[in-house]
């Protein structure tokens, strides 16, 4: 396949397609194989996958998303309600984690659209 030569989409588009975990050049095709794994190319458009690498940056993104969302949380509900500590040692954690896993390939997809829009 060849690379696109269509009108290239604005950032915002590219972005939104990041996030949906779409190519950011096209929309049409997936922009993940695997969890984490971005695919060689785009399906559709033919577009070169291997040149943008996000490294870090998606995990330092959701990293500072969940704290300030799940912080003030915690705070909140042990300010208002008696939660034993035991079910805290167990319920935060694993919100953590399930926000985590759910945010993260949305955070990458964004990064490498960023990449690639920029």
């Amino acid at each position: 396949m060849t690379q696109a030569t269509d009108t290239a989409p604005t950032l915002w588009q590219a972005l939104k397609r990041g996030l949906a975990g779409k190519c950011p050049a096209c929309g049409e095709a997936r922009l993940f194989g695997r969890f984490l794994k971005p695919v060689p190319s785009c399906a559709a458009c033919g577009r070169d996958w291997t040149v943008q690498r996000s490294d870090d940056f998606p995990a330092y993104l959701v990293v500072l998303v969940l704290g300030h969302l799940l912080i003030p949380v915690v705070v909140e509900v042990n300010l208002n309600y008696d939660v034993s500590v035991g079910l805290q040692m167990i319920l935060w954690p694993a919100i953590a984690i399930a926000g985590a896993l759910a945010l993260l390939q949305p955070a990458k997809g964004f990064v490498i659209a960023l990449l690639w829009a920029r």
